[in-house]
């Protein structure tokens, strides 16, 4: 292991959970990702060994079953799972997000009945905001739940569900109207208990899940739609009881989720350098490694640079949520920083491999594909730079 990419002021626990995975990535993962990802293959020997490892319930609280680990253990556990392969840390991501908002913003029965069976893996979530329409702006979402007596009925359609077909809860963004000022106090989260699998849902009348999308990269790990005609769910399965709060605790899953991809982008982007500097001191040109081609240590040098830079700015953005503290300026810039170097670095290893680069046979290759999700993932980079814009302003104003 080397010097890039360390925490400082970590403790013992987190150091052991750390070693702990970064030798599971070591020996599970990585030895088998890239076939599997050529396969397109859900990765259900390694989703059970997270299970075992308690990686599903690292940040609930103990009292749930979980480990009750800050947002930075989580993002440094992804952070390395998303160095061996990224799809993984996407299965982990989703359900994370799920069960932060259930613990953040849910009841407490509804806290009771679905943490601890996340914490151990029985259940595994998946967030459900985007739609065939939306992109980034929330405010036009068309999935409506109607009340009906002690239900709502929810009809419409769902789009880019990471887990879609392997979760069995969903947490659903829909439309509701009753009476809020604004199109965001009209949205409610609804949590829907499901079968895994595709097509019509045994369990859920009306709820589909048609198949996986066909991605370039991001492989493994399904990505799906989700239709829904006239599904029923009980007014008790509104997240927190009260409707009209959905798009505060979304965008609230949303920024921890931000936190994520950064850790995910450090990840891949580490990935890349080791890959490239490795291959550097093997392969020879002109008489000499072409690690010793001053061309090749600049990019070696800006590469590292890049690496850390990222690590650090993520590192910060986990500590200040879990510091109590707002955290949307340094979750934003973390995210943007991260995914933007994670492309380059990627696209600067693919080069230094030269024309093996382009072969399947090696790692690089997959990395090259898997790194453009990153760009837009929980928010394009123009969305990012909105919103460190806006907050730069509120910091900065100047009085009138």
């Amino acid at each position: 292991m080397g010097r890039l990419a360390q925490t400082d002021g970590l403790t013992e626990i987190q150091r052991d959970i750390l070693a702990t995975v970064r030798e599971f990535v070591d020996k599970e993962i990585i030895p088998v990702a890239t076939e599997l990802e050529h396969r397109d293959e859900y990765p259900a020997a390694i989703v059970e060994g997270m299970k075992q490892l308690g990686l599903f319930g690292l940040t609930i609280p103990e009292e749930y079953g979980g480990l009750g680990e800050s947002l930075l253990t989580y993002a440094l556990v992804v952070e390395e799972i998303a160095r061996g392969w990224m799809s993984v840390s996407g299965i982990v991501n989703t359900h994370f997000i799920v069960a932060h908002m259930i613990n953040a913003h849910g009841t407490q029965e509804q806290k009771e009945h679905f943490l601890p069976r996340m914490a151990a893996g029985e259940i595994r979530g998946a967030f459900s905001m985007s739609e065939p329409g939306l992109g980034s702006d929330v405010a036009a979402i068309s999935t409506k739940g109607v009340k009906d007596g002690d239900s709502y009925v929810l009809n419409g359609q769902k789009m880019w569900l990471t887990n879609g077909g392997t979760s069995t809860l969903v947490a659903v963004l829909c439309k509701t109207d009753e009476g809020g000022s604004t199109p965001y106090k009209n949205m409610t989260t609804f949590l829907i208990e499901k079968t895994p699998g595709f097509g019509p849902n045994p369990t859920v009348p009306g709820l589909t899940v048609p198949g996986k999308i066909e991605k370039m990269g991001y492989k493994g790990v399904d990505t799906t739609e989700l239709v829904l005609q006239d599904v029923r769910v009980p007014a008790d399965r509104v997240l927190g009881g009260v409707p009209g709060r959905g798009f505060y605790q979304m965008m609230d899953g949303v920024e921890v989720g931000r936190v994520n991809v950064a850790a995910r982008g450090c990840g891949v982007a580490r990935r890349a350098f080791e890959l490239g500097i490795a291959y550097a001191q093997q392969r020879t040109t002109f008489g000499k490694r072409i690690a010793e081609h001053q061309a090749i240590q600049f990019k070696l040098a800006e590469m590292a640079t890049k690496v850390e830079a990222a690590h650090q700015m993520m590192v910060m953005a986990a500590r200040k949520k879990d510091g109590g503290e707002r955290n949307d300026l340094e979750a934003g810039m973390a995210k943007y920083l991260a995914s933007e170097y994670c492309k380059e670095v990627v696209e600067d290893s693919f080069r230094i491999h030269g024309g093996y680069g382009f072969s399947k046979e090696y790692e690089i290759e997959r990395l090259y594909r898997e790194a453009p999700m990153l760009l837009i993932g929980e928010g394009t980079a123009e969305i990012q730079k909105m919103i460190v814009g806006r907050r730069l302003l509120e910091e900065y104003r100047i009085a009138e």
